[in-house]
């Protein structure tokens, strides 16, 4: 505010005034101080008007889609993490707001805040035009995502030994005939659990090749569409015994596809996931899938963040790969002779 009483040659005050409309100032005066604000790009301290006594550190938090419970938990991580160390988390969902025409809003929020650090999730096709912008705001630490070249900081899980796993899983029950629900192809977990299941094909006889493959986002709408896609593609004797989706909310799209089409799960096509979000386990039939460490992911990342805040001299791994587990359940069985 000083700069920008300085540039106007105005008084603070009078900057006050004009910013938060609480004093009489003069239309000239007025304008002069807004162009100084523009002039400046100079965005009022939101964080500070609350915070004038005491100092605490301030952590963004960019989650892209609040819906799915696998991000809930990672935020839950990262929120549990932070108010140990009596930090303050300013959350962020782009999506909630709109397509990616909502980032300028959200940075602007995000630098409002004169943050600490910034996590980010990105389960979204998309880099945002906004993240090398937050760079410059302090350390920025990924979750669950890599973004090859732009250097920074991930806590991921290790999706490719637990793709390989579950679909092992599948074809130890007998199945040949399997379909693939894949997650977008510019993500790097898709391409790792793309890469385990065909690893597991492979290993068990089976051309990876000759598996059909549909693509989704991650969202249990695109699961249904590429659940039909993909039945569509079979019938008789050939018809698809078992989808493998990328992902949980996937897997329920796919299930919901299977029975609009009086097909029984496991029955008639048994259906296997990946994340174990809270609800799979209450599904019927009960949901096999891959659990990753979600709420220690998150709880990882902000300590990582932490500590690139106290040592910014360290260099911090590229990433730090979590183990996932295998969860037998109810959704798959042998199938039908």
């Amino acid at each position: 505010m000083k700069d920008v009483a300085r540039h106007a040659s105005v008084s603070v005050s009078t900057v006050s005034y004009v910013l938060n409309g609480t004093g009489p100032v003069s239309q000239e005066r007025r304008e002069r101080v807004l162009e100084a604000v523009k002039m400046l790009s100079y965005t009022p301290n939101e964080a500070a008007r609350g915070l004038r006594q005491r100092s605490a550190p301030t952590v963004g938090l960019i989650v892209p889609d609040l819906t799915n419970p696998y991000f809930a938990m990672i935020a839950e991580g990262v929120e549990r993490y932070s108010s140990e160390r009596d930090a303050l988390v300013v959350l962020c969902a782009p999506e909630v707001a709109g397509t990616s025409s909502s980032e300028p809003t959200t940075t602007r929020l995000l630098r409002s805040q004169r943050l600490s650090g910034c996590i980010f999730l990105s389960g979204a096709s998309a880099v945002p035009r906004s993240l090398m912008e937050l760079t410059e705001l302090g350390p920025v630490v990924l979750v669950d995502e890599l973004l090859p070249g732009f250097g920074l900081p991930a806590v991921v899980s290790d999706n490719r030994s637990g793709a390989r796993a579950v679909a092992a899983h599948v074809l130890s029950m007998g199945h040949r005939r399997v379909g693939i629900i894949g997650g977008p192809s510019t993500l790097w977990s898709s391409h790792q659990r793309l890469a385990g299941y065909r690893e597991a094909f492979a290993s068990g006889g089976i051309e990876p090749d000759s598996i059909p493959l549909e693509v989704g986002d991650y969202r249990q709408e695109s699961g249904f569409d590429a659940a039909r896609l993909l039945m569509a593609r079979s019938a008789g004797s050939d018809r698809i015994t078992a989808l493998v989706c990328a992902n949980d909310l996937m897997a329920v799209g796919a299930i919901e596809y299977l029975r609009s089409q009086s097909l029984r799960v496991p029955e008639d096509v048994s259906v296997v996931g990946f994340d174990d979000v809270p609800f799979a386990r209450s599904l019927t039939p009960r949901l096999t899938t891959v659990r990753q460490p979600a709420h220690d992911m998150g709880a990882r990342a902000a300590e990582l963040l932490f500590s690139l805040l106290e040592n910014p001299d360290m260099s911090p791994p590229d990433y730090e790969p979590l183990p996932v587990e295998l969860m037998v359940r109810d959704s798959v069985q042998p199938p039908r002779a």
